[in-house]
């Protein structure tokens, strides 16, 4: 195996001393898994962050064995992590991709999903610019894997778009989440559930 593309960091976990296993997702080749040498190392930690954008290299000599990954950093999103409400936001979008998608299928409109809501939590002065954009991202992830929801199920700013105020917002999120928990998040993935309810209070709480 031989992949060299363009990749979103999804998550890290400390493997050993001084390795990481990095999940990230790509346009072509879906979420792909591999272990970075070095990864907890100060050079190659802060290139490991989740929603920044990467060159990734992954290298193995079976389909079935962990790869081996090298990773060149393209764009930093570690700003956004300073404050509270985009950290909550990217936490999340990075997580729900990491923990719901398959290895090793390309599912590209979630990519491109994926890629704007980054973008548009990177783009916008306040979290109003991209909240409907964050609840689209889990309509669609929902529609990629099968569980699409009935049209008439969904409020006005899912279905047809528009100006959307923060009771509209938070409805769109109360059914996309209630989804997300019924249909895919269940069992052991359920933990990931905890970063949107973060983000969701932090919302609310700003919007109080």
């Amino acid at each position: 195996m031989h992949l060299r593309a363009e990749a979103l960091i999804l998550s890290i976990r400390q493997h050993g001393e001084n390795g990481a296993i990095v999940r990230a997702l790509t346009a072509g080749h879906g979420l792909q898994a591999g272990y970075v040498r070095g990864g907890r190392s100060r050079r190659i930690r802060p290139i490991l962050q989740p929603a920044n954008l990467v060159l990734g290299e992954w290298r193995a000599r079976t389909d079935e064995q962990l790869a081996g990954l090298t990773v060149e950093l393209i764009q930093s999103r570690a700003p956004l992590f300073a404050e509270p409400l985009p950290a909550a936001a990217l936490e999340w979008v990075t997580a729900l991709a990491a923990t719901a998608l398959p290895e090793g299928q390309p599912y590209p409109h979630i990519h491109a999903a994926l890629d704007g809501v980054i973008g548009a939590i990177e783009a916008a002065p306040a979290a109003r610019g991209w909240a409907v954009a964050l609840a689209r991202y889990e309509l669609l992830l929902l529609a990629e894997l099968g569980y699409g929801l009935e049209p008439d199920r969904l409020p006005e700013i899912l279905r047809v778009g528009g100006e959307a105020g923060w009771a509209d917002i938070l409805a769109a999120l109360r059914i996309t989440g209630e989804a997300l928990e019924v249909d895919i998040l269940t069992d052991r993935r359920a933990e990931t559930l905890a970063a949107r309810a973060r983000l969701v209070d932090r919302l609310k709480r700003a919007v109080a």
